[in-house]
């Protein structure tokens, strides 16, 4: 079933009246990206307006990257939200410090706003806004939160409240020359043959599938579509793709480590089909508009699968097993992942088949 943002009536507040917004989201890589067509949208909205993420030290560079934003400042901690340790006297700071800013809108993206909410409204902005669950007069104004909804669809049906454009569903992840000047000598001794991608790592043991099946799924595109394949992981996850790269019987590129978020973005710009675990880099892949194929076990595609189904499949592990998510990815046989896979790589085969012969002809 296709999803669409739901509009609402706009928020009566002028324009030329907003200066400075905040916006509560210190979560993770995955996370920010399904935000960033809210940030758009906010943007268009209020073009004149200073804003501000309220986020995860991480987020710093991704705020640099993202032009739509324009300030970072790091969460001190909340009581009852786990991401940061919680210090009283740090937060009590914070708080003072921004109600002294004097914020003209402040958004609540973190979740459903059973904790988040008493963040974000402390924060004493004129206009406070985000999710609910029940009744909650923490906030100015609040949505009742759609657990299934999709996570892009969720924050432009919220900035569509103050009459954002919620047109835009792109998810965008900036490069720089150097970035890709930098993915360019990473993969300068690949072999010939379509590029492939895994990922095997995420923060949630129960999203990973195993380094061994991702290996045998590596081993049979070797064989089957003389793929060259490439291991991404972050600097935490080298003992996953070295697991992968010791299971495989032909001769891998292990990048964990080895990229920052803008290099790595580059380097999935030039691969031919990413193989990720439903985590940060399917989103990444989403925006550098590289095919992919996503698995799915406890997190749900309906909220967190990339919105083009044509460029990147999903694979559901629960759907396919018939066990409980949180272990359905134990139970997911290689067999329909490579099978996706390689349904990816002859259609960009055929694809490059008929334009090189297109171009003959003309």
């Amino acid at each position: 079933m296709t999803q669409r943002a739901v509009a609402y009536a706009p928020l009566n507040i002028q324009r030329d009246a907003v200066q400075k917004i905040a916006v509560f989201r210190a979560l993770f890589l995955g996370d920010l990206l399904c935000t960033v067509p809210a940030f758009r949208a906010l943007r268009r909205r209020y073009p004149q307006a200073e804003i501000t993420l309220i986020g995860l030290p991480w987020a710093a560079e991704f705020v640099e990257r993202v032009p739509y934003l324009d300030r970072f400042v790091a969460f001190p901690g909340y009581d009852g939200l786990q991401e940061v340790s919680y210090k009283p006297g740090q937060t009590e700071a914070f708080l003072r410090a921004s109600q002294a800013a004097s914020y003209d809108i402040a958004l609540q993206m973190h979740g459903d706003g059973h904790v988040s909410n008493g963040f974000v409204g402390a924060l004493g902005a004129r206009l406070s806004l985000g999710y609910r669950r029940g009744t909650d007069e923490r906030l100015g104004f609040s949505l009742p939160y759609e657990q299934s909804q999709h996570e892009v669809l969720r924050w432009l049906r919220l900035v569509a409240a103050l009459g954002a454009p919620v047109d835009d569903r792109r998810i965008e992840l900036p490069t720089t020359d150097a970035d890709e000047r930098q993915a360019s000598r990473l993969l300068a001794d690949a072999s010939s043959g379509p590029l492939v991608a895994l990922h095997a790592g995420a923060k949630d043991q129960a999203r990973r599938w195993s380094p061994e099946r991702f290996a045998a799924v590596g081993d049979a595109l070797v064989e089957q579509s003389g793929a060259r394949i490439v291991l991404t992981g972050s600097a935490g996850e080298r003992e996953i793709t070295a697991a992968v790269q010791r299971a495989m019987r032909y001769p891998a590129l292990n990048l964990a480590g080895a990229t920052d978020l803008g290099t790595f973005a580059a380097v999935l710009r030039r691969v031919d089909l990413l193989l990720s675990n439903d985590t940060g880099a399917s989103h990444v892949a989403a925006a550098t508009g590289t095919r992919s194929v996503v698995l799915f076990g406890p997190s749900r595609p309906e909220q967190w699968a990339p919105l083009d189904r044509e460029r990147h499949q999903v694979i559901d592990a629960a759907a396919l097993s018939g066990t409980d998510p949180s272990i359905a990815l134990q139970h997911l046989p290689v067999e329909p992942v490579l099978s996706a896979c390689i349904e990816i790589l002859r259609n960009i085969g055929n694809k490059e088949t008929k334009e090189t012969k297109e171009r003959a002809r003309g």
